[in-house]
């Protein structure tokens, strides 16, 4: 009976699967996809142009076939057909801060030429299949895949096919793919890079967009010049310059009076080019990645980084290590009668204190040191003077807030007067709030009414404040080892010893004394606290987790295996976090292993130059960075600084695992 009914049974689930497989559209969260083709008939040998429509969600992007300094291009695996290369409307230039992409929002529209095979029957189908694969960035990146296919009627010859109702559509989405120039373009050496010319009279305003990743930097300005009659173009160099011979090809947008356009252009590239000031190379040695490495450039501006640092400084009062900081300063407005006075005297605070950093900023990059943000917790001497006191302006420094990034990367690569203007606004948005409190009388109506409760909630919050040191010491472990823990809980003992004869003497000027002498004392130990060798870091139980190295993660490209990135430190709460939550979870554990992943994990918790230099290539001032490199991808997937298990399950499941 059961053989009887087998086939019956699968005949029924042929049915809603071959309907699905030939299905011409298909929707993610953040992207509908659709198949138009411009025939409803086809013909054996015919050729005809099939378009991969996009309709992007609002605020979200997908990426041209060179997606810029991040990204990864739209991709179409094609079976039962041959199919030409991908034509791609002119993108749209994509900038966060010293980042620039390229590529699409809202609607957009790939074309591709099909050939159907010639041995195909007339009276029977036409059935071809795509796997389309993109990735769709907003705030997070995440690729995404569907599959597509057509269904059409094939007849004896091209006489007897018939065009598609989308026929008109396709030759309208064609107007929008460049087409060859009818001018020559020339290139010529310059210092940086190279020039590119043409004869076009009234140009007003232009820009190239490489079709090869890292031939020219994509972040950096591309200034337009008078050459003669015609127009030339000054594109800096970036990361693969190409050699000389090699074509520089692309599309060039020129805004004149009747409009713009956009044309692909190619010329050879000439001897004697300059090498640009590209981000710097991950896959360098070593000791070529110590040196000092410009910043990438920034367009962002001052005003927007003045603003973006504002909004981040008031977001920073909600990051863990500031918070219960600013719990207990509100609190203290309670029982205040000064309430202005307090609130400008905690406001002038700490727009000292950023001063003062970003002075030491200042100074040590004139010395040609590379800084970043939350520097000064490389020192395990402040890291100790830290976990005596936290206060608030310090301890937000290894925070990095959203909206952060893009204002300290512009920051750290402008001129003193202008970091210096960016730190001060990043001050400021982190005291708003109390001084709001203490200015606003309707604000400190929110906070709650005197009472016996205060006494026993300030004590409460005084044990966010000993986790603090608890986490402090903790990194000095990784910083110093136990000999600098031993030293640390040494001095604190002193210092708790003091304190208490001060209290125990009535705040006598002996006891006051004594309690001064033992925080000297205290203090004086960290000089003897020397940072731990390289080998005391190793972290036991990680043994899946290789060290990262510029030469490793070079090696494990060139064997096209895909490798995760994890640029972290141990005075990080975000990457602390992230750890904990996400990197640790065994469905992302499995993820990885089922795909073949090599994870690296570069420690920042002591300066590195290496990894500051991989942190300034990608734009960003401190960690975490996660960076993901699928197998034989030109570059690196930059995660978002929040991960969470889905977000890296989702970005490595399409890896194929690699062949060791």
């Amino acid at each position: 009976m059961l053989s009887l009914l087998r086939p019956v049974f699968l005949a029924l689930l042929a049915v809603p699967l071959a309907a699905f497989a030939a299905s011409p559209q298909a929707s993610t969260e953040h992207v509908q996809a659709r198949l138009v083709s411009s025939q409803a008939v086809v013909a054996p040998g015919q050729r005809f142009t099939v378009a991969l429509e996009q309709n992007i969600k609002p605020h979200w992007h997908t990426y041209w076939q060179n997606p810029g300094d991040s990204g990864q291009a739209t991709s179409i695996d094609w079976a039962g057909a041959q199919a030409g290369p991908l034509q791609w409307p002119t993108p749209a230039i994509q900038a966060i801060g010293p980042i620039v992409n390229y590529g699409y929002e809202g609607r957009a529209a790939l074309l591709v030429d099909l050939t159907v095979p010639a041995d195909a029957k007339p009276g029977g189908r036409f059935k071809p299949t795509a796997e389309v694969k993109w990735l769709v960035c907003k705030d997070v990146c995440i690729p995404e895949q569907v599959s597509l296919g057509l269904d059409l009627p094939v007849v004896g010859s091209a006489a007897e096919a018939k065009a598609g109702a989308d026929a008109a559509q396709i030759e309208e989405w064609r107007g929008a793919i460049p087409k060859p120039a009818p001018f020559a373009v020339t290139l010529k050496p310059v210092a940086q890079g190279v020039r590119l010319g043409g004869p076009t009279a009234g140009v007003t305003k232009a820009y190239f967009f490489a079709d090869t990743w890292g031939a020219v930097a994509h972040s950096a300005p591309q200034a337009l010049k008078a050459d003669g009659a015609g127009w030339a173009l000054e594109l800096p160099a970036g990361d693969e310059p190409l050699a000389a011979g090699k074509p520089l090809s692309g599309v060039i947008v020129l805004t004149t009076a009747a409009g713009e356009q956009a044309w692909n252009v190619s010329a050879p590239m000439p001897e004697g080019a300059g090498k640009g000031p590209g981000p710097a190379d991950l896959n360098a040695p070593a000791a070529d990645a110590a040196a000092p490495t410009p910043a990438p450039e920034s367009d962002l501006g001052l005003l927007p980084a003045l603003a973006l640092a504002l909004v981040g400084g008031l977001i920073l009062n909600l990051m863990p290590c500031v918070f219960p900081v600013l719990s207990i300063k509100a609190l203290a407005l309670v029982n205040k009668g000064n309430h202005k006075a307090e609130g400008l005297a905690y406001t002038a605070g700490v727009l000292a204190s950023f001063a003062v950093l970003a002075a030491v900023l200042i100074a040590l990059r004139a010395g040609g040191q590379q800084v970043g943000w939350g520097f000064q917790f490389h020192s395990p001497v402040f890291v100790l003077v830290v976990a005596t006191g936290v206060l608030a302006a310090v301890v937000a420094t290894p925070c990095t807030a959203p909206f952060m990034g893009a204002a300290l990367a512009f920051a750290l690569a402008q001129p003193a007067a202008v970091m210096l203007a960016v730190f001060l606004a990043l001050g400021l948005g982190l005291a708003l709030p109390f001084l709001i409190l203490a200015f606003w009388p309707a604000a400190q109506r929110w906070l709650p009414r005197p009472g016996a409760w205060m006494d026993k909630f300030k004590q409460a919050l005084a044990f966010p404040m000993y986790a603090a040191v608890v986490w402090l010491l903790w990194v000095l472990a990784q910083q110093a080892g136990p000999d600098g823990v031993a030293l640390a809980l040494g001095g604190l003992v002193l210092m708790t010893f003091g304190l208490w004869w001060r209290n125990a003497s009535g705040a006598s000027l002996l006891g006051t004394a004594a309690a001064v002498v033992s925080v000297v004392l205290a203090l004086g130990a960290a000089a003897w606290i020397k940072p731990a060798t390289a080998e005391a870091h190793a972290v036991a139980g990680e043994s899946a987790i290789e060290p990262y190295s510029a030469e490793r993660l070079a090696d494990l490209r060139a064997q096209n295996k895909p490798v995760f990135v994890n640029l972290t430190a141990a005075w990080c709460i975000s990457c602390l976090v992230n750890e904990r939550v996400a990197l640790s979870r065994p469905e992302v554990t499995e993820a990885f292993a089922k795909a073949g992943v090599v994870y690296l994990k570069g420690d920042w918790t002591r300066e590195d130059p290496r990894i500051t230099a991989v942190l300034k290539a990608n734009g960003r001032s401190g960690v975490p960075l996660y960076l993901f490199y699928a197998p034989g991808a030109t570059e690196a997937q930059v995660l978002p600084q929040i991960l969470t298990p889905g977000l890296l399950v989702e970005a490595v499941s399409a890896t194929p695992r690699s062949s060791s």
